[in-house]
This record gives structure tokens, C-alpha cells and sequence, in this order.
């Protein structure tokens, strides 16, 4: 087993071959039996303290975070939901309503949506904040992203990663099993966002750099031979699953970006969440609808490599428009301007994929098979009927061909449209 020494990479200056100079300014991680121990010494400079989880969440160690922390706890917000908790105005206007002029940190206690809810906050309100993890289900502990629904669109926000964060391996093994295969099926995900990332580098000279790429790499090999100790709850297996999503989301915040992590795979995920919001209808965690999608990413990839000479389809902007009323109904608008503004629609792209059509096989063939992939899921437990069975052939659909324009990023999506007819 490879090993993590995500300190090395937090909190001081990187100088990489690549050319830059990464910095995460992360100060604390904490992943290993009994991390909440060291919670009272790791709060000494804070007298004035809010707490924030959701039902679930405090369920997992609230009453003893709050034994640790004493005196020093402010004052405790625990959101009450129907379903999910959606990171939305009305979250953080309700976190907002909680904080003081005397509050001083705030400490979140959850994983995907408690984590960006409060990033989100402490960086508006320009404070620090920790996050006590209860689940290894996604990489976005350590990002400086926070992914928000703002005006009902999932939004990215680039913000600050936290000051610290902290998982009790007694606490993250005992998460739902859905949550710890969500966490894997996050990592393996990569094998997606890192072949994106290749590819937007040949088309677009996008900033590439190799140590992260190859770091983000050897993580995910190592997790994907770790899956039958991860789904036993293997100790030493969830703490180094764990540590994986966090050094993941410690490069994304080295970058600047959440290239290394964050691909096709999730333009996908993000559309069945945003679809599923606009139409009330379900969708999977995060990490599991990461997973079923990086199966399908594979497949385009592999419609693409059968093309000797790609020949290009036109879609008038007039048709493009008309599926965005039918797919986001009233949000379509919203889509449009995030397109509007990126300009990807007004670059024509067809005489450099024309050019370099033998070089972007050779990069999409480097990324597993959707057989190789569906494999490392089945091996977690995953059932990709169930991700057919909650979508549909039709929605999965529409989410290869317009899942890419929820976001302005370059991906396998854009030349999937441009020369596989719907």
C-alpha cells in the first residue's frame, strides 16, 4: 500500500517541474483512529465556536464533538430536511442566521453538502472553518470548490479550502455502504477527469502538469486494488480510502483548479442532480451517479476511437436551443448564458480535431474500457442496471449529448457531439 503524506503537500510553498508554484493553504488533516481526541488542543485559539450538521450527520459524533469542544461551542445549528439536504440561498441564509458578531470558526460536521455549505460561508464572511468527516464518499473535503444550486443551477464557487479537516476512522467505517462505495466510485472517476484533462491539453494547450497528474494516478490504481478490503470496512482500508479523497482534493486545490478531478464523469452526474431538481425527480449520491457515469464516458471513448476519419455534424443553434427548452425547461436560459459567456459554440473546432484525430484516439485509448470499468464497480457492489433503472436510455441519453453544457470546461462530451449523431 502506497503512502499518503498529504502534510508535505499543505502549507507551504511547492516548487514543480511544471513550471509553477502550488500552494494549499490547508494547515491540518487529521485521518486516523480516535481524530476527534485531538479536537479541544487543535481548538485553542477559538473561544466562540458555531457547529453545524444535519440530522444524520450529528448522529454520527455531535454530542460527543460538542462534549469536546465545552464552553467554547457558540452555538449549534442541525438542519432539518425532507430528503437531501440541498446546498442552496435558503442553506445559507440559514447557516447566515446562526453566526455572531463574536463567532469565530465554524465547524462543519458531515461530507459533500456540510462541507460546502460551510466553505461557502466562512469564505463570504471571510472566517476559517474545519470539517469533521462522517463518510469517505467524495474527494471535495480539501477543495477550494464549493458546488452550490444557486438560482437552481449547480454552481462551483472558487472559495478556500478549510483550516481543517478531520476523520476518525471509528466514524467514517461505520458510514452507510452507499457512501463508502460513493467515495470509491469518486476515485475511480478519475481515470475519466484525468483523460478530459489530457485531451482539453492537446486541443486547447490547457495548463498541465504532470506530478499531479501522475500522483492523482497512482492514487486511483491503488484504490481500485483496494476495493475488497474497502467494502469489508477493513480498517487500514477506509483510513487509506479516506486520506485518498483528501490528498485528491489537496491537488485540486495545489492547481487551482478541479481538473485533476472532475471530467466528463461529472458534467454527467451534475446533470441528472440538476435535472432531477428541476423535475423532482430522484437521483443517486454524488459519488455513485461519478461512478455509472465514468462507465458511460468509457463507452464514448471507445465510439470515438472506432471513427478512422471523423466527419462532423452541424446542430443549428436554433435546435440546440429548442433541446435546452425541452431538457431544462424553465432553466434553459440560464444554460444558454453559461455558453454565451464561455463562447464554446463559437469556436470551430473541426479543423484541429481534423489535425490531431490520431492523437486524440491515442489519448482516449489510454483511459479503461467501459467492460474494464463496469468490473472495478461490480467489484464494489455497484449494479448498473439500477443506474438504467433510474434514469432511463433517454435521459442517459441527453445527458452525453447536453450534460457538457451545465459547465465551461472541455471534455470528451464536445467531440462526442460534434461526430456521434443522436
Amino acid at each position: 500500500m502506497m503512502k499518503l503524506d498529504i502534510a508535505s503537500y499543505c502549507n507551504r510553498e511547492i516548487t514543480c517541474s511544471c513550471g509553477h508554484t502550488h500552494f494549499c493553504p490547508i494547515s491540518t488533516v487529521v485521518v486516523e483512529k480516535g481524530a476527534l481526541g485531538k479536537l479541544p488542543g487543535l481548538m485553542e485559539d477559538y473561544a466562540h465556536i458555531l457547529l453545524v450538521a444535519d440530522e444524520n450527520t450529528y448522529g454520527t459524533c455531535g454530542d460527543q464533538v460538542k462534549n469536546l469542544l465545552g464552553d467554547k461551542l457558540e452555538d449549534t445549528l442541525i438542519y432539518h430536511s425532507e430528503g437531501l439536504l440541498v446546498p442552496d440561498e435558503k442553506a445559507v441564509a440559514e447557516l447566515e442566521s446562526h453566526l455572531t458578531d463574536n463567532t469565530d470558526f465554524i465547524i462543519g460536521i458531515g461530507s459533500g453538502v456540510i462541507n460546502d455549505v460551510c466553505k461557502y460561508v466562512a469564505f463570504e464572511r471571510k472566517m476559517e472553518y474545519a470539517i469533521i468527516a462522517t463518510a469517505p464518499s467524495m474527494d471535495g473535503y480539501a477543495s477550494s470548490g464549493a458546488a452550490m444550486i444557486m438560482g437552481g443551477m449547480k454552481i462551483t464557487y472558487t472559495t478556500k479550502p478549510p483550516k481543517m479537516i478531520i476523520a476518525d476512522v471509528d466514524v467514517v467505517k461505520n458510514a452507510p455502504m452507499d457512501m463508502i462505495r460513493a467515495g470509491y466510485g469518486d476515485i475511480i472517476g478519475k481515470y475519466s477527469a484525468l483523460n478530459d484533462w489530457q485531451l482539453s491539453h492537446l486541443i486547447n494547450d490547457e495548463y498541465f502538469c504532470q506530478e499531479i497528474y501522475d500522483l492523482v494516478m497512482a492514487v486511483t490504481n491503488e484504490i481500485r486494488d483496494q476495493v475488497e478490503l474497502i467494502v469489508a470496512r477493513d480498517d487500514e482500508a477506509i483510513e487509506f480510502l479516506t486520506n485518498a479523497l483528501v490528498l485528491i482534493g489537496v491537488t485540486l486545490s495545489l492547481l487551482g483548479s478541479t481538473r485533476p478531478g472532475s471530467g466528463s464523469e461529472h458534467h454527467l452526474s451534475h446533470f441528472f442532480e440538476i435535472v432531477g431538481l428541476i423535475n423532482d425527480e430522484p437521483y443517486f449520491l454524488h459519488g455513485t451517479d461519478v461512478a455509472y457515469s465514468t462507465v458511460v464516458t468509457a463507452g464514448m471513448r471507445e465510439e470515438l476511437c472506432k471513427i478512422d476519419v471523423p466527419e462532423f455534424i452541424t446542430v443549428s443553434p436554433e435546435e440546440r436551443k429548442a433541446e435546452y427548452a425541452r431538457i431544462y425547461s424553465s432553466y434553459a436560459d440560464e444554460v444558454q448564458a453559461i455558453q454565451d459567456k464561455a463562447g464554446s459554440y463559437e469556436r470551430d473546432l473541426t479543423p484541429v480535431y481534423a489535425e490531431k484525430w490520431q492523437e486524440m484516439k491515442d489519448i482516449m485509448s489510454q483511459c479503461p474500457t467501459a467492460a474494464e470499468i463496469t468490473k472495478m464497480f461490480t467489484d464494489a457492489g455497484f449494479v448498473m442496471e439500477e443506474f438504467e433503472g433510474m434514469y432511463g436510455a433517454k435521459k442517459i441519453r441527453d445527458a452525453m449529448f447536453y450534460g457538457k453544457d451545465l459547465k465551461d470546461r472541455y471534455s470528451v462530451l464536445w467531440p462526442y457531439y460534434a461526430l456521434i449523431r443522436k
